[in-house]
This record gives structure tokens, sequence and C-alpha cells, in this order.
């Protein structure tokens, strides 16, 4: 079983990075990829909890992308070293969250909510530093403080796209996105490609723009997507030149419990065909 698409507490996920390797170990995972958002600080940890549990680890990031629909994220698959451009990518976009962290905060607490910034840094303990935290933490932090009942409410009530609490993140240019992964030994994949909100009669011109812009792969198989979706994709992703891959997108149990490591779409195991050992280096 293969899995390259998981998160750790680098990021948003519930686990630490060696909980993780672990976890994928007990799922039957022979190859997985740790891709936090915008961080690479969980690697170093997964890389040595990968070698002690013997399963093939490939280092992994992603980054959110500025894009005029939906969400572009970009994974960035097989990274050999952190380069100078990925680390720069990285330090900017930290600061970005960190600001739009303070900026939906604000707009809670103006409109009534018991809310307050130092509180949320405080309520996250020493898991977290204050530049990985996102709206996922937020979520967490007004369950804690009974506002709602469920991380999801959140989401749905507050923080996502179209509710009133709602602030754009300001993310990479694609190329400086591709740029970070390509020069840190990586390869660029779009993750989860109906996120981008594109309509089937024109998402693959759109792709094609894409892969013109540098990006190597394409995330065919995503669990938030159906089937049948899934397997249009890799046929339109194969066809384009693409090298497909597939992944869970893992958080945890208690942060989005549908999702299972080394299960995609239709809760169909990942096989070997999904990592292609050529095009992703490994630690």
């Amino acid at each position: 079983m293969v899995d390259l698409h998981t998160h750790s507490t680098a990021s948003d996920g519930e686990k630490s990075p060696s909980e993780l390797v672990l976890a994928a170990k007990e799922s039957g995972l022979s190859v997985m990829a740790l891709t936090d958002h915008d961080t690479v600080d969980g690697l170093e940890e997964a890389a040595e909890a990968a070698k002690e549990a013997g399963i093939v680890f490939v280092p992994g990031i992603e980054i959110n992308i500025q894009w005029p629909t939906g969400e572009f994220h970009l994974l960035g698959l097989g990274l050999k070293e952190i380069s100078a451009s990925m680390k720069s990518l990285l330090y900017a976009l930290k600061n970005n969250r960190i600001e739009r962290n303070k900026k939906i905060l604000a707009a809670l607490a103006n409109d009534g909510l018991e809310v307050d910034y130092q509180e949320f840094l405080q309520s996250q303990g020493l898991v977290h530093r204050e530049d990985t935290l996102g709206r996922p933490h937020i979520a967490a932090y007004m369950v804690q403080k009974k506002i709602v009942k469920t991380r999801q409410k959140a989401f749905d009530k507050y923080l996502s796209k179209g509710t009133p609490f709602y602030v754009d993140f300001e993310g990479a240019e694609l190329e400086a996105g591709v740029k970070a992964v390509l020069d840190s030994g990586g390869l660029p994949v779009i993750a989860h490609p109906l996120s981008l909100y594109v309509g089937w009669g024109k998402i693959e011109d759109v792709l094609r723009g894409i892969k013109e812009r540098g990006v190597l792969g394409l995330e065919a198989w995503h669990p938030g997507a159906r089937e049948n979706d899934c397997r249009r994709l890799e046929k339109m992703a194969k066809e384009m030149g693409f090298f497909v891959t597939a992944g869970s997108d893992y958080h945890g149990p208690n942060v989005r419990a549908d999702r299972k490591l080394g299960r995609t779409a239709g809760g169909y195991k990942i096989d070997d065909r999904y990592y292609n050992e050529e095009l992703l280096p490994r630690l």
C-alpha cells in the first residue's frame, strides 16, 4: 500500500510525524509521503521513524498557490534538500498565515464572539508554533470555547469561503512554487485538481496551462472526489503527459474521520501503481 498525501502536527494533522509513520505501518503501508502545508519541519522526524519502521519515505510538502477560483495546492514530492528558494517561499507563506489568523479572530471578536488571538495561541500549547497554525486550529479553539460543537460546524458557519469571517490566504505564485520544489530536487504535482473549481468543460485547458508552467504530476485519486471522476482525471492526466499520483489526504480521525491511511476515493487501497521509484527519490 502507498500513500503520497498525509499531514502531521507540523501543520494541521492530528499525529506527530513519528506517530503518523507508526500509524502508517499499522495500516499496512510500505510507501508514504509526508506533505504538510507550507512546512518541511516534520520531515526529519518522519524520515527517522520510517527508517526504523521499514517504510519507504518520500519527503514532501503541500504549498498553497494563489489562484482565482477554489484552492490550488501544489504537492512537492521526493524533496532531496531544502533549497534557498523553498526557504524563502515558506518564510513568506508562514507570515501570511499569521496575519490571516489575526484577521479572522479579530473579525470574530468584532462580531461579539469571545475569542482572543493570544488565548488562541495558548490553547495550542507547545505542539504548534505560531507560524504553523491555520483555520483547522482556529476551529479546534472554537470547539474548546464551546462556540461550536464540532470543527466542521466552525468551518460551515465561520471559516469557509462564503462566510462573513472568511479571509483569503495569500498563496505563492505558481512559478515560484514550482521553482522551489524543483530546486529542492522534488517533483511538482497538482493536488486534488477538482478543488480548482473549474468545470469539466474547461478543466482540460486549465490543466494543460498548468503543465506548461512546470507542473509534472497530477493527483488523480483523492478521497474528496468521486471514483468515476478520479478515473476520468487519471485518463486525462495520462493523455496530457502528467505522471499520476494518489493519496488519502490523511489528517487524523478527529479531524477527518472519513479519511484512512492508504485509502482514497471509494475507500480503495492505493497500490504501487502510484509510486514510481525512478521518479520519486526516497530517504
